[in-house]
């Protein structure tokens, strides 16, 4: 059964699912981190700070994905940890923003949320750099919009970005001279 929208609920549990899968590579993550600074924790900084996305989502009952995605929002912005997670919490920001008044989400209202949270994402990051995770939510949006202009279906478009979104995440470490001396992608791509 194709799925034809996205509603609060469904949003809550996307982010739920992400935020496990990401909590349990997280340490794989934390390796690849080379830049800005080799810390070793944006796997770490974006789990946490996804986790407190999905802590604010369940205060919220309303089905909405407008609210439940402003819950997100403010939930990722309240826990932002690190380089990463600021980023991670302004691409939730452009995606609340674009959902702001609807129940639910088609996949244009999916490619244009994208792209809402690649265009916060890049103005929130005083000198943005390419081969991070901006490139790649970036691409994503650009991905997801073509998509949604050939009337792919809502699942269809999800798998095709998210496929594309590995591809563009193996690129990284061709643009960003310090990903390409360490031979490793971005950390932040990897986790978004």
């Amino acid at each position: 059964m194709k799925v034809t929208y996205i509603d609060g609920n469904m949003y809550r549990q996307m982010l739920k699912r992400s935020a496990k899968i990401l909590k349990n590579n997280r340490e794989l993550v934390d390796s690849l981190n080379v830049f800005p600074v080799p810390d070793g924790d944006t796997g770490t900084n974006m789990s946490l700070t996804l986790d407190s996305a999905v802590k604010e989502m369940e205060r919220e009952k309303e089905n909405s994905i407008g609210k439940m995605s402003a819950k997100a929002a403010r939930g990722s912005l309240m826990g932002a940890r690190g380089n990463s997670g600021v980023i991670l919490s302004q691409i939730f920001r452009g995606i609340a923003k674009s959902f702001e008044y609807k129940d639910k989400i088609n996949s244009r209202d999916f490619a244009l949320a994208l792209q809402s949270g690649s265009d916060t994402a890049y103005k929130a990051v005083m000198k943005p750099v390419e081969g991070t995770i901006l490139t790649v939510i970036r691409e994503c949006a650009n991905k997801a919009l073509d998509l949604a202009n050939k009337n792919i279906s809502l699942d269809d478009t999800i798998e095709e970005t998210f496929n594309h979104s590995m591809k563009v995440l193996a690129k990284t470490q061709y643009i960003l001279p310090a990903l390409k001396e360490a031979g490793v992608v971005d950390a932040g791509g990897k986790g978004f």
